[in-house]
């Protein structure tokens, strides 16, 4: 590998997820290595129930698994998916903040695309049926987009910086390369960071659907999330939480801490095109791309696989294809898009991206595209395919772009301290 940028490595000790394919970081890797989808039909009973054809839907929880009684009042699922994640990454990740860890040498950035939005919904019908009395004042926290950091600083006694970033389907990626900014800078040891959206209600579902953004037609719901391949038709709609400990790695060893992988660089651009649509060109994809290199210190030939945005959109997918190339010419790294098996889940797709690219690095395993039956000729990379791909990475690229334009990618790389698997 090339040399890597100066400042503190800014090593992932913990993981934590809470997705369609369950909770559980190892868990969820695994299922992806297999071919396992988290897709499926809304069943009876459910929020989108007759409203779309296919979902990522997470399991149940409820505010008592992750909160005590006194504090569960109208918590959006967003915010509990969050929580649960947080937990079990800090626990992953040996950690209790105060226990020999300076809490006000601890951050918490966790993003969400758009907060609690399904309680907001339901508050809104509320009042509509029952008029203005049935608004309840727990709403405001139930729908506020910083609430799922500030539970988890709370929670766990986090005192120092403390933010959410709201980027869309970007957000999630974005946290954790504010994650690593803290590190690098100094300005923390240890940053809980991710992201979480629970968009699975009618209003939102319907909104993506008159778009014409989301897959549809699929008499198999696990057939619906295609990217890269050419009868592709949208993207299916999920839920969840990604959530990783991010450690400077002097703090990690003097603990005892091993890692996953480090977070290398970072990049982060605007296309200033379209609220809705990326440039076509994929400039800037690929602007994001090359500054996660740079700021890593690293060359393209260094980069072993890109986990893709690749939600199977028609326009995005083939602007991705395209950053990929000017970036890395004639020689395509590995390329999968998890979202085949995940469903996009916005503002939380790029921590849970992020999560499993970690594991790819330790375990020397890149999980497939599911549903890549046919290459469009204008995706042609190298593509990962069927099966997992047992083969070691030094570094990969996790790319999240967003509506407005929004553009991350993260470069993470072999842990500079002791590995863990």
């Amino acid at each position: 590998m090339s040399g890597r940028a100066a400042g503190p490595d800014a090593v992932v000790t913990g993981l934590g997820t809470f997705s369609p394919l369950g909770r559980g970081a190892a868990e969820t890797f695994d299922a992806l290595c297999h071919g396992k989808s988290g897709l499926q039909r809304p069943p009876a009973g459910h929020l989108l129930d007759g409203t779309v054809d296919v979902a990522g839907i997470a399991p149940d929880i409820e505010a008592r698994d992750v909160l005590p009684p006194s504090e569960g009042r109208l918590v959006d699922r967003y915010a509990l998916m969050a929580l649960a994640a947080a937990d079990d990454a800090l626990a992953d990740a040996g950690l209790v903040v105060g226990d020999g860890v300076d809490p006000h040498r601890v951050a918490v950035i966790v993003s969400s695309g758009a907060g609690g939005l399904t309680t907001y919904e339901a508050q809104t019908q509320a009042r509509a049926e029952r008029g203005p009395t049935a608004v309840s004042p727990y709403l405001l926290p139930g729908m506020l987009p910083n609430m799922a950091a500030a539970r988890i600083a709370i929670k766990h006694g986090i005192r120092g910086w403390s933010s959410a970033i709201a980027t869309a389907c970007a957000a999630g990626a974005h946290a954790v390369a504010e994650a690593a900014r803290l590190i690098r800078y100094g300005e923390a040891d240890v940053v809980v960071c991710g992201g979480a959206e629970a968009p699975l209600n009618p209003t939102s579902a319907l909104a993506f659907s008159h778009a014409r953004a989301l897959a549809h037609g699929w008499e198999d719901p696990e057939a619906a999330s295609r990217p890269f391949d050419r009868r592709r038709n949208g993207f299916v709609l999920a839920e969840g939480s990604g959530v990783l400990v991010v450690e400077r790695a002097g703090h990690a060893d003097a603990r005892g801490a091993a890692g996953y992988a480090s977070v290398l660089g970072w990049g982060a651009t605007t296309d200033a095109y379209r609220p809705t649509a990326p440039r076509p060109d994929g400039e800037g994809a690929a602007l994001s791309m090359r500054g996660a290199l740079a700021c890593a210190g690293l060359v393209p030939d260094d980069v072993g696989y890109v986990n893709a945005h690749g939600t199977a959109t028609k326009l995005g997918d083939v602007a991705e294809t395209k950053a990929v190339r000017a970036v890395f010419g004639d020689r395509s790294p590995a390329v999968s898009s998890t979202k085949s098996m995940t469903g996009h889940l916005l503002g939380g797709s790029g921590a849970l991206e992020a999560a499993i690219c970690a594991l790819a690095i330790s375990r020397g395993t890149l999980p497939p595209t599911h549903n890549l039956d046919e290459v469009d000729p204008g995706c042609d990379l190298d593509h990962v395919r069927g099966e997992a791909r047992q083969q070691r990475v030094e570094a990969v690229i996790s790319n999240s772009f967003a509506f407005g334009g929004h553009n991350v990618s993260l470069l993470l790389g072999t842990a500079t301290t002791r590995h863990k698997r």
